[in-house]
């Protein structure tokens, strides 16, 4: 169950109130003093953050995804350099 925001807009306090998704949203301020009208905020919800390296390819990557990627990387460091050869010049 979510965390909501609410201010009140007599008071501008603000609060947090943990209900499920289905409750219906509060309108009264809960300061017995106050009783004012309340919004529900907008909020950014719960970030998360994926730390390490390759999440995605080591965890979620098919098995014949990665005999491919190991096939191709095992095929471009095998290849002998190239080098460039400059055409000799002639004197004719």
């Amino acid at each position: 169950m979510p965390n909501y925001d609410y201010q009140c807009k007599k008071c501008d306090q603000v609060f947090e109130v943990f209900q499920s998704m289905n409750d219906e949203k509060l309108t009264d301020c809960p300061l017995a003093e106050c009783g004012g009208q309340v919004k529900r905020l907008i909020g950014t919800g719960a970030g998360f953050i994926f730390k390490g390296s390759g999440f995605y390819e080591t965890d979620y990557r098919s098995d014949s995804y990665k005999a491919g990627e190991k096939k191709a990387s095992e095929s471009s460091s095998s290849k002998p350099d190239k080098k460039d050869s400059k055409p000799t010049k002639s004197s004719d």
